[in-house]
């Protein structure tokens, strides 16, 4: 079947994409990419899920309102510190590159433990405990994680190696930065009309999915489950360690360790889900016995 040169193909799920727009030019001639808007709306809608949480804990959603407006600005330098580091020989020549965050370039990784760190010194100054912020704040990262993943999309990046599956995207190889596209894809090119293809895994998909599920699980568990402070944030670090170490191993764009072939957010996954599951197995003991305290919490 051919697809007369579309952009980007679902061909086991019959959706094609004829012209895939990167951008929007507004005000004469100024240009707005969709990945910058896609990340602002994730973050809105993460102080929104936040707020909503407070709400419903009997917490003051000001408080988070105001968390975000700094959690927001570090968070975001962080994963693009994280990116930088870790990528350091595509900047090392052009170090005034690092702040053109336009074309993309953010590990959520980096803005995870900068929001981490962020709320622990904010609870800190506000005198309210860590556990306690990271509860409700956590969904709200969370729902951000699950939209913005969706600026990878976008950007035809973040994407896995060959595949077949149900689920299975093929990319126009002209719309790929050419770092991404592994031997693999290349021995698996697709013809069509004159056109090449790369068919992939949309391993950005797949982990918008598995926090989707896993922010629906949070929810249910926050108000029926939760024993003690830090619960939710501890099973996030779990759930989204034990994800992104399966589908970081799929992607062919992986930050490396310097020096090794080992996929640095697989290895930091590896060591969350690690570290979270002892937090939670010694807690579980402790509070064994506890009654489930849900929203009181």
């Amino acid at each position: 079947m051919s697809y007369n040169g579309a952009d980007l193909i679902f061909p086991n799920l019959g959706i094609v994409i004829q012209k895939l727009s990167r951008s929007i030019t507004v005000f004469g001639g100024f240009t707005i990419y969709y990945y910058g808007i896609i990340i602002a709306i994730g973050m809105l809608c993460g102080i929104g899920v936040a707020v909503w949480d407070a709400r419903r804990r009997g917490q003051d959603p000001e408080f988070y309102t105001d968390f975000a407006l700094y959690a927001i600005i570090i968070s975001v330098i962080g994963a693009r510190i994280y990116y930088v580091i870790f990528d350091w020989d595509i900047y090392k020549n052009d170090l005034m590159s690092i702040f053109n965050l336009r074309k993309g370039g953010l590990a959520i990784y980096g803005g995870i433990i900068a929001a981490f760190a962020t709320a622990f010194v904010y609870a800190r100054i506000k005198k309210t405990p860590f556990l306690k912020l990271a509860d409700t704040g956590i969904l709200g990262l969370i729902t951000g994680q699950i939209i913005g993943r969706w600026g990878n999309f976008f950007n035809c990046e973040a994407f896995g190696g060959y595949t077949n599956n149900p689920l299975a995207m093929r990319i126009k190889e002209t719309l790929v930065n050419p770092s991404m596209i592994s031997q693999e894809l290349r021995d698996h090119m697709i013809f069509d009309a004159g056109v090449s293809y790369i068919q992939v895994h949309p391993t950005f998909l797949y982990e918008s999915v598995w926090n989707l599920l896993s922010l629906c699980f949070l929810i249910w568990f926050g108000k029926y489950r939760q024993k003690w402070q830090g619960e939710i944030a501890v099973l996030y670090l779990m759930l989204y360690g034990l994800g992104r170490f399966f589908i970081e191993g799929l992607r062919t764009d992986q930050l490396l360790i310097p020096g090794t072939g080992l996929a640095v957010s697989q290895c930091l996954s590896a060591v969350l889900f690690i570290g979270a599951l002892a937090v939670m197995i010694y807690q579980q003991k402790r509070y064994r016995h506890a009654p489930v305290t849900g929203l009181k919490t």
